[in-house]
């Protein structure tokens, strides 16, 4: 049951060396609970497959794979996860949209040894989230914002059940880090950082806190879809913002640190 497990992902991304430790391979999930304004993968956002022009060509974004298909192309670089502590992340999108999917696939990545994580924001009921804890060595989740009402103007959704949910997922066992994406006008300010940084303290267990500066890497995927981009007019915070929201950030007693 588990290998023959059906998902829907728009892109596997090798040799990464972001989103967990070591050398790893990303898969992203196609479909997503939230709309970020600034969201880099807008291409994840929706479950159906679609296409998006890319450099003058059509190309199809989304494709149904079952874990037995997938898992040879992750067993590929285990030399490399091996010599540098890497392993598999699972990212999106949003995972917890296609959870039997992603407890599967992260279970058979464990039969295999191989480290596991998840990219997520946690925005789900905790029954999703407990079907993936098992089989789950790390768990990199996005706290964006403690107001919920400025929360839900730039993602679509209200906090409540994020925050809850961090809680749990931190009193579960499985290692947490928190991440913030830094978005000048949504959650720049030395008081919304300090506030998300002394909440992640305030979690059990927990010992990280990364701040990922905001970029417009994804912008021409917008217009790949027809969509207009909503944040054209705002630029990535300076090297010196992101230094002061680090030493911020830093007096909750948490390692933190810019990227991640």
């Amino acid at each position: 049951m588990t290998y023959s497990t059906k998902g829907r992902i728009f892109n596997i991304q090798r040799f990464s060396i972001h989103d967990g430790p070591g050398i790893r391979t990303i898969v992203f999930f196609k479909g997503c609970y939230m709309r970020c304004a600034w969201c880099c993968n807008p291409e994840s956002q929706e479950y159906e497959i679609q296409t998006m022009a890319e450099k003058d060509k059509i190309k199809t974004v989304g494709r149904d794979v079952t874990v037995e298909e997938l898992l040879p192309e992750l067993l590929a670089d285990v030399n490399y996860y091996r010599r540098s502590g890497g392993g598999i992340t699972l990212s999106g999108g949003e995972i917890l949209a296609q959870h039997t999917f992603a407890a599967a696939l992260l279970k058979a990545c464990k039969e295999n040894g191989l480290h596991t994580a998840v990219e997520s924001t946690g925005f789900a009921s905790f029954d999703k989230i407990q079907a993936i804890l098992p089989h789950l060595d790390l768990y990199l989740m996005d706290i964006k914002h403690m107001d919920s009402a400025k929360h839900k103007e730039y993602t679509s959704a209200p906090n409540e059940l994020i925050l809850e949910n961090a809680k749990k997922i931190a009193a579960s066992g499985v290692e947490l880090i928190i991440r913030t994406p830094v978005v000048p006008g949504f959650n720049d300010t030395a008081e919304e950082i300090r506030a998300i940084s002394r909440f992640a303290a305030s979690l059990p267990r927990v010992k990280e806190h990364h701040l990922l500066p905001y970029h417009r890497l994804g912008q021409d995927k917008y217009a790949g879809l027809g969509r207009n981009y909503g944040l054209k007019e705002i630029l990535p915070p300076s090297k010196e913002k992101m230094e002061y929201l680090l030493s911020v950030a830093e007096e909750s007693g948490l390692k933190c640190q810019i990227g991640g």
